[in-house]
């Protein structure tokens, strides 16, 4: 493999894009898939909504497929137009140069993304890594962002990081040495408070196996850096989350977001069980009738 690929190998990328089409198959509605090039490189876009619903962007998780996690919004496909792009730089079907998401790179990326699809402005959905990408969004370009729901966001405030040496770091290394399952399952557990699909545990082992991970997170957002972003933002966040744990994250996100209208904080990990995918699209569809 070329020197700017993520994968370890040429099989290796055809197993994470083959759990990416047997992800998609799971789903119960159509869609679309587009390519946009951009000056970051070429961008793969799944596209799903009626063509008259007011557009959503949603970034994927980290280390993970888009379609995974586009799958815990799937409800909001019978009344909005959802874009969702596969990020730069990670599994997927985009170019595989990273990209930094601790300058203006990522706003630029959507502004070209949005401009190819004739948005000037939108609703923004990011769990993860990919609610940081929406926060650098918010810092270079607010006027983007009509509303934003950020899910277990990264970009505010990190959990315990002994704790997530011990928790995640730790069983990885020891699942690399040893393929075991029962370091994996440990982690899938931690990640997920005992809630993850198997589906889903066997394409991050996969990820884990296979490809070579993001390991810089998005940069922490400061009160100055958003003191242009005033559009209403719903933050879900878990209070057993590993890495953004609810107990860290709310009081510096009430401080820096000046239009934080509702912090939801649920009994779940970083991953949420099939129940909390359930209630959280509940409150978003609430969130987005109300300001978008």
């Amino acid at each position: 493999m070329g020197k700017g690929t993520i994968y370890k190998s040429e099989v290796a990328k055809e197993i994470i894009t083959q759990h990416y089409e047997n992800y998609i198959k799971t789903f119960n509605f159509n869609v679309e898939r587009k390519y946009v090039d951009t000056r970051f490189g070429k961008t793969h876009i799944l596209v799903a909504g009626p063509v008259e619903g007011k557009p959503i962007f949603i970034f994927q998780g980290g280390n993970c497929i888009n379609p995974m996690t586009l799958s815990w919004f799937s409800s909001l496909v019978d009344h909005y137009r959802i874009y969702a792009p596969d990020t730069i730089g990670h599994p997927g079907y985009s170019d595989e140069a990273r990209i930094s998401a601790k300058d203006h790179s990522f706003p630029q990326w959507i502004e070209e993304l949005m401009n190819h699809f004739d948005i000037e402005r939108c609703a923004f959905i990011g769990p993860s890594y990919g609610a940081g990408i929406i926060l650098r969004l918010a810092t270079f370009m607010p006027n983007k962002i009509d509303c934003s729901i950020l899910v277990s966001p990264a970009g505010i405030r990190l959990g315990s990081k002994m704790k997530m040496i011990k928790d995640i770091l730790l069983p990885l290394m020891l699942f690399h040495t040893t393929s075991s399952d029962k370091y994996l399952n440990r982690i899938a557990n931690i990640m997920s408070d005992n809630s993850m699909k198997d589906i889903d545990k066997t394409i991050i082992g996969d990820v884990f196996t296979y490809t070579k991970l993001e390991q810089d997170m998005p940069k922490l957002t400061t009160r100055n850096e958003l003191e242009n972003y005033n559009a209403p933002t719903l933050i879900i966040a878990g209070t057993k989350d590993i890495f953004f744990p609810e107990s860290k994250l709310s009081k510096v996100a009430k401080g820096i977001i000046s239009n934080l209208t509702e912090l939801k904080a649920y009994d779940m990990g970083h991953f949420p069980s099939e129940a909390h995918i359930v209630n959280m699209n509940k409150e978003i569809i609430e969130f987005l009738s109300k300001y978008y």
